[in-house]
């Protein structure tokens, strides 16, 4: 009985994994994006090491970053890091989806505030992640 109930469990966790590869595939930043994703890294970490210790945004937001970049920090990843591609798109549609939380919560103008990076790198994260306001916030600095 109780493998029956571990085997069961096991299979829905796999079910599930190969559900997520899949839609990863198919989301997947392609070529040139996931090069300029690569290039953002740095600043996109001070981001949210900046983000996540500003006092004033929403508590909800500062730990959603907190999770994020343990997350990140994590030597396991939902997809292994050696596979081609893939490896990577996980965590970058993780971050994707929560910079897009944040700008929900705490606004465009908040991210903008602690971008430490290039006026065009902030064009480039926008445009990655589909952040909204780009342009009013990118004539404004």
């Amino acid at each position: 009985m109780w493998w029956d109930i571990l085997l069961a469990i096991g299979a829905g966790l796999l079910a599930t994994w190969l559900a997520l590869l899949i839609a990863l595939l198919i989301v997947r930043p392609k070529g040139a994006l996931l090069a300029e994703a690569m290039r953002l890294l740095p600043d996109l970490v001070r981001l949210l090491r900046r983000l996540a210790a500003d006092k004033t945004l929403p508590r909800g937001v500062r730990v959603r970053l907190g999770l994020l970049m343990a997350y990140l920090a994590l030597p396991i990843d939902l997809i292994p890091d050696f596979l081609p591609v893939i490896g990577y798109a996980d965590d970058a549609i993780i971050v994707a989806f929560t910079l897009r939380a944040v700008v929900r919560r705490a606004g465009i103008d908040a991210v903008r505030a602690h971008w430490p990076g290039t006026d065009d790198g902030f064009t480039a994260l926008a445009r990655l992640t589909r952040l909204h306001n780009t342009s009013e916030t990118s004539d404004a600095s």
